[in-house]
C-alpha cells in the first residue's frame, strides 16, 4: 500500500504523511499541533526541518494558509515541538 504524500508548506517538497508535522485549525478557530494526524479541521503540513520552521515563522505561512491571524505562541509551540523531536 502506498503511503499518502503531503506537501510541506515551507519548502513545497512532497513527503510521507508520517514524516511531517500537521497543524490544524478546527471549526472553533483554534490552531494547534495535531500529534495524532487525525484531528478534525483544516490541516497544513511542515517537514521536520529547522529551515522550514524558520521560513514558516518569518513569512507567516500559517496566517496565509488558514486566512487568520495566528498567535506567536503557536509558532513558539512548533519551535519547542521541533526541538523535542
Amino acid at each position: 500500500m502506498k503511503e499518502k504524500l503531503r506537501m510541506c508548506l515551507a519548502c513545497k517538497n512532497m513527503f510521507d504523511k508520517k514524516d511531517l508535522v500537521r497543524i490544524v485549525k478546527n471549526k472553533e478557530g483554534q490552531v494547534f499541533i495535531d500529534s495524532t494526524g487525525k484531528q478534525n479541521g483544516r490541516g497544513a503540513y511542515v517537514c521536520k526541518n529547522a529551515e522550514c520552521l524558520q521560513k514558516l515563522q518569518k513569512q507567516k505561512l500559517l496566517n496565509k494558509t488558514f486566512k487568520t491571524n495566528i498567535d506567536e505562541a503557536i509558532y513558539k509551540n512548533l519551535e519547542e515541538d521541533f526541538a523535542n523531536r
